[in-house]
């Protein structure tokens, strides 16, 4: 069964890498709505384009595709648009349908600016996105405890707090956001691609760099909820295999099997069952590991 999910995901990664809007592009197509509706609401332009990228996965979710919703609103009692059902924080919620994706960022606009709850947003300054960024998580736009980080970390990430500064006409010259979404990819020894983290990096985050789903680039790397990241980490883009091209591999200090299954490029199920790992057992320091083969019944180290 399990072998069976990986293949789903493979042949799912395929099409993604070729379909799937980048960041990049997400900030390109829209930045100047985000501008516009920055000066006809006075909500930065850098907040709206990271919610964008964020609550719509730069265009790509299921959401923002059937119901050009990139913020995630739902409908509540005073909708009377269009609605669409979709699974969120429960089942078949209700969120808000639009026409185009312009709609939804006006409707975005108007939400902020007609609810009491965000009324306190309205008295920072234009460019202090940090205040604002928190100030959405506080007012409750989201539950992801770190919202406001994700937040920040895209607008730095992107630059998109030059958009805070242009105007309406757009004629005030803004660089073009920096080609970061796209690390160095790089092939292991046994043809997989991965990038390496950098600090402040998280799944959540390389998972819109790279145009994939949060819950793919987890399943790619043996990982069950997204973490901070070390620098120079790898991250593995695609399924790691069921073997690796070395034969064995000695344990060293500070390693566990998980950090080994990274270094080779091999399935954590799959380096258990070669080593005949019990439940919940560790490996050991000095401890000989099978790669490609399985360790034979009674193979002793000695």
């Amino acid at each position: 069964m399990r072998g069976i999910i990986y293949l789903f995901i493979a042949l799912f990664s395929i099409s993604a890498f070729a379909q799937k809007s980048t960041s990049e592009n997400y900030i390109r197509k829209y930045h100047q709505i985000a501008i516009d509706e920055m000066h006809s609401y006075g909500i930065p332009a850098s907040i709206t384009l990271a919610q964008g990228i964020l609550e719509s996965g730069n265009g790509n979710s299921t959401l923002s595709r059937r119901s050009k919703n990139h913020f995630g609103i739902k409908c509540h009692k005073d909708w009377t648009g269009k609605k669409v059902h979709h699974d969120d924080d429960a089942e078949n919620e209700c969120f808000r349908k639009y026409k185009k994706v312009a709609d939804s960022y006006r409707d975005h606009s108007a939400f902020l600016k007609n609810r009491d709850r965000y009324a306190f947003l309205f008295d920072y300054k234009m460019t202090d996105y940090k205040s604002w960024a928190r100030g959405l998580k506080k007012a409750g736009y989201a539950t992801h405890p770190e919202y406001a980080d994700k937040l920040i970390n895209l607008i730095e990430r992107y630059e998109l707090a030059q958009y805070d500064k242009a105007s309406k006409s757009g004629k005030r010259k803004v660089k073009k956001p920096k080609r970061r979404d796209r690390k160095e990819i790089f092939k292991s020894e046994n043809g997989l691609k991965y990038v390496l983290a950098e600090t402040g990096d998280t799944y959540d985050l390389i998972a819109t760099e790279q145009s994939l789903w949060l819950w793919e680039l987890l399943a790619f790397n043996d990982m069950q909820t997204d973490e901070k990241l070390h620098q120079g980490e790898r991250v593995y883009l695609e399924i790691k295999k069921s073997k690796s091209t070395s034969e064995f591999h000695i344990v060293k200090e500070g390693e566990n099997l998980h950090s080994i299954s990274q270094t080779y490029g091999v399935q954590l199920v799959k380096l258990r069952f070669k080593n005949r790992f019990e439940t919940g057992q560790k490996v050991q320091l000095g401890q000989k590991l099978f790669l490609r083969k399985r360790k034979p019944k009674n193979y002793s180290a000695a």
